[in-house]
């Protein structure tokens, strides 16, 4: 019996975490009953809210039979069901999570009552789970020991973050790095298990909004890191590193944080990633990430020391969307503007920058746009007067 129904974009439902395992893993990304081609990505499954409803429904109807039959005949019967665990049942496993000896059974009855239904998860969340599970995984971390039974912690931890509970997240995590240095060791410590890298790094981006931002501005070297070390990994979820993307975000105007990003190596680990030609969502992303390092000098020496950092930029120039070309323009106009070599501008013109600045002044741009291509080309009029493409810019722009 299905517990979480999606559609794909051909109009076969499945259960999500089934043909999450399917985009991930198959040779041939297909829908496995029409064949047709599906995109890898899980942001294209759709939650199908009225099976789910009558699933639901069909689940209730069954325990009330269930149990109308264990009454008449004493007992026996089957029939599926979820299973409702009772206030107290949860209360008692949440404090068995601080013995020893059963916090690892405790742990797998409230993740195997979590994943029945949203209604067992809002029954953990009202139970405080969440800080309960915050204070293990600290533990942890404190102690220097893998727990037991991580997976489903950061599970449990995630499916229960965001429903409205007495549990105060922001106050639960965000008054110092206690949970997000848990959460560093953790993925380094288990940098090869898939599995724990994408279930922590969607925690981490969630502990990092509720973060208060001077805190971010204190985050040391080591977590940007291992960050970057997430991002150079092809075998993580597109959630995870979604998350790792916004993660450097969000961290990188905090403080000295820009810097450390880049002392980090994410500037050729990000020109690497968007080489591969991503989903347009990463892109947008990479490129967000790539215009604000840039801004720094630092962020500039490292794009320009990968050979195909100006070509990949100008190559995905009116091919992505419009929030690229915002960002692709603003990094070759730092690029012109700060670090504009004799050698980097030749490279501009020899690589097709500069063709493709002359393509956004006639493309159906915003103005704005238009204006920052124009600077650039202004920029280095004298170098670029001979070619083919400035002679064209030249003789067309009053006609605009």
């Amino acid at each position: 019996m299905m517990k979480e129904p999606v559609t794909a974009i051909t109009g076969i439902t499945y259960e999500r975490e089934s043909i999450e395992q399917w985009l991930m893993k198959a040779k041939d990304c297909v829908c496995p009953v029409t064949k047709q081609p599906l995109p890898r990505s899980s942001q294209y499954l759709t939650p199908n809210h009225t099976l789910r409803r009558l699933i639901q429904a069909w689940s209730e109807a069954n325990i009330i039979t269930n149990n109308a039959s264990r009454t008449s005949h004493g007992g026996g019967g089957g029939g599926v069901h979820e299973q409702v665990p009772a206030a107290l049942d949860i209360e008692k496993l949440v404090k068995d999570l601080k013995v020893p000896r059963r916090n690892q059974r405790a742990l797998e009855k409230l993740h195997g009552f979590a994943m029945e239904s949203e209604r067992n998860r809002a029954s953990i969340a009202e139970a405080g789970v969440a800080n309960a599970m915050v204070m293990l995984i600290n533990h942890s971390f404190k102690q220097g020991k893998t727990m037991m039974c991580l997976e489903e912690a950061l599970t449990i931890l995630h499916v229960t973050w965001n429903i409205p509970c007495r549990t105060n997240m922001k106050a639960l995590v965000g008054e110092n790095l206690d949970f997000i240095n848990s959460l560093t060791w953790i993925l380094n410590n288990n940098n090869n298990n898939v599995k724990i890298v994408n279930q922590a790094m969607p925690l981490l981006k969630l502990t990092i909004e509720n973060t208060n931002p001077t805190i971010l501005g204190n985050l040391n070297f080591q977590f940007f890191k291992e960050m970057v070390r997430v991002l150079g990994k092809r075998t993580i979820s597109q959630q995870a590193l979604k998350s790792t993307l916004q993660i450097l975000t969000e961290t990188c105007p905090l403080g000295k944080n820009r810097k450390r990003i880049v002392e980090s190596g994410a500037v050729t680990e990000l020109i690497e990633l968007e080489l591969e030609k991503p989903e347009k969502n990463i892109s947008e992303l990479i490129f967000n990430l790539l215009a604000h390092l840039c801004s720094c000098a630092e962020g500039r020496e490292m794009f320009l020391k990968h050979a195909a950092a100006i070509a990949m930029v100008s190559k995905r120039i009116l091919r992505v969307s419009s929030a690229t070309d915002d960002r692709a323009v603003h990094i070759l106009l730092m690029i012109g503007k700060y670090s504009g070599s004799n050698d980097i501008v030749l490279e501009m013109l020899r690589v097709g920058a500069v063709s493709k600045l002359c393509m956004v002044m006639q493309a159906d741009c915003a103005s704005y746009l238009k204006e920052k291509a124009r600077e650039i080309l202004r920029l280095h009029s004298k170098v670029w007067s001979n070619s083919p493409c400035i002679q064209v810019y030249l003789l067309t722009r009053y006609q605009r």
